[in-house]
């Protein structure tokens, strides 16, 4: 038993998580015990720039107080009742959600793993009871290198083999089309119409390096669905809540600046939209899946559910984390601070043969190292980033991702492009 008293190192909490817990992450080698805006603090007390964000959780900086504060004050009166019972935050919680985003109904879970499965259940259900389509034979399209999260249902359709492999039997009834290739949609779709009951699709794929599509891809993948009757499904679990520079990437480059006042140009609306992450601030596991009643009703009482899906903290602290949002205007922030990020990137591209370049939609970008992607290179360079005093992952071997939160200042940001530019210089 560790004494509450005991004072353990970085070290001694590294040695604890790998001999007591599952090896299922690869973690950069900092314990961290305190975070605060774009800030975080290892046991030891230094301090680093967070350029992950928990995966773009934590868009509103870390223990933002507003959210901190409802999370508090919910706790003290109600946490949990089950959806056994009513409770007093929940239907204020879906009325406030519906509106803000423009839909119907709203089923809430806890995770991004668990929205994705609700979205998949509630599609496959109006495949047969709306569409018609015969019981058993429903398809779901969906993209190569498409990450959605890691249930056995998920990984059936994914093409990472580390993520799939040695877990089957799979799921059936999905099919991959590869990424921004509307051709390949719209030839599975005038092929196998009957059978297709929705497309779900990340508007910009983050896991797999921030590959971000031709901007007519979405609003023409959507035409499309529409046009033969299959589901529309965007999943913003990472792109979404101001994270590219709008409220969700579906939305465009729009230039929208309180609770979505979209420009119908640009907006291209979802049939099923899947939430998560920053929904809730990186405060508290909250998630959400929203549609019209005409889609949401093929769901009765016992066919879905979630113990925690929809508690009273949960709605507290999203619809703060929500207000957040527009009352900071984190959304133009995130537009602004972005292009001032892939400038100063770009200009580094221009003169390094360490990296080839550099993509991304506001704060979610990345940089590909010209290495392969079996090599060490990003994650070595990550490692001393981390020295230099900023926190940034490897995905997929040879990028490297960054998603600071938006809160963040122009003249932080500056300081950080600076430490990533003197950083990868050393290499």
């Amino acid at each position: 038993m560790i004494s509450q008293d005991t004072k353990l190192s970085s070290q001694d909490l590294m040695e604890l998580e790998d001999k007591y817990g599952a090896h299922n992450y690869h973690p950069l080698p900092v314990v961290l015990a305190r975070g605060e805006g774009v800030f975080v603090y290892d046991v030891e007390g230094k301090k680093y720039y967070d350029f992950l964000s928990s995966y773009s959780a934590v868009n509103q900086g870390h223990c933002h107080p507003r959210i901190i504060n409802a999370l508090t004050e919910q706790a003290k009166k109600l946490t949990l009742t089950s959806r056994a019972f009513y409770n007093d935050q929940l239907g204020v919680y879906e009325k406030y959600l519906t509106e803000f985003f423009g839909f119907e109904k709203v089923l809430p879970m806890n995770t991004g793993a668990e929205g994705v499965e609700t979205a998949i259940k509630i599609c496959r259900k109006w495949g047969y009871e709306k569409k018609g389509i015969p019981n058993g034979e429903a398809k779901i399209i969906v993209c190569g290198q498409n990450f959605h999260g890691r249930t056995v249902t998920i990984i059936s359709f994914s093409s990472d083999p580390d993520a799939k492999g040695n877990f089957g039997p799979y799921t059936p009834g999905f099919q991959a089309i590869p990424y921004n290739d509307l051709d390949a949609l719209e030839e599975i779709l005038k092929k196998e119409a009957a059978t297709i009951a929705g497309f779900m699709v990340e508007p910009i794929q983050g896991e797999a390096g921030v590959f971000v599509p031709d901007e007519d891809f979405i609003p023409k993948a959507a035409a499309l669905c529409k046009e033969h009757n299959v589901l529309f499904i965007a999943d913003e679990i990472q792109t979404g809540i101001a994270r590219t520079g709008a409220m969700l990437r579906v939305c465009g480059d729009c230039n929208c600046q309180s609770k979505c006042e979209r420009q119908e140009a640009t907006y291209t609306r979802p049939d099923i939209l899947i939430l998560g992450k920053a929904i809730s601030g990186g405060v508290y596991p909250v998630a959400a899946v929203l549609a019209d009643d005409h889609i949401m009703e093929v769901i009765h009482p016992g066919q879905h559910g979630s113990t925690f899906g929809g508690n009273p903290l949960a709605c507290a602290v999203a619809k703060e984390a929500l207000e957040v949002i527009v009352d900071e205007k984190l959304m133009a922030n995130a537009r602004h601070l972005g292009n001032v990020f892939r400038e100063r990137m770009q200009a580094m591209v221009d003169k390094s043969d360490l990296v080839n370049l550099v993509r991304g939609k506001g704060l979610l970008n990345a940089i590909v190292i010209n290495d392969t992607e079996t090599s060490k290179t990003a994650w070595n360079i990550c490692v001393a980033l981390k020295e230099n005093g900023l926190l940034a992952k490897p995905t997929h071997g040879n990028i490297i991702r960054f998603a600071p939160p938006l809160v963040m200042t122009e003249e932080q940001l500056h300081e950080c492009c600076d430490i990533i530019e003197k950083t990868i210089s050393t290499f």
